[in-house]
């Protein structure tokens, strides 16, 4: 269903909590995703603020790659509650990045 892993997205999801801290390391690692990755990206992230049902995903793809006016890792960067989103969109659609999460904070 998803270009992207769950482990990215935990990834993500992790870096974007300590923007302050980490805004160097997040911009590294959305650099070395593929395009339908960060496609993905953005319609969890719109799933998760609402602006698509999570029935639409399909949808939410098409209008982030049709409606890209900004680079993708511009717009994600400048996204509040980047994290929030995330989480929502990835529970809407039935997925969870908790144990990922976890297991990353525990290595880390």
């Amino acid at each position: 269903m998803l270009e992207i892993s769950i482990n990215k997205i935990a990834q993500i999801i992790l870096m974007s909590r300590e923007l302050g801290r980490a805004e160097a390391e997040l911009v590294g690692f959305f650099e070395t995703l593929r395009e339908e990755e960060l496609t993905d990206l953005v319609a969890i992230m719109w799933i998760g603020r609402g602006s698509f049902e999570p029935e639409e995903v399909m949808d939410a793809r098409a209008t982030a790659r049709a409606e890209a006016t900004v680079p993708t890792l511009d717009y994600l960067m400048g996204t509040p509650h980047l994290s929030d989103h995330l989480e929502n969109g990835l529970e809407a659609l039935g997925l969870s990045a908790s144990e990922e999460e976890d297991d990353l904070l525990r290595k880390g």
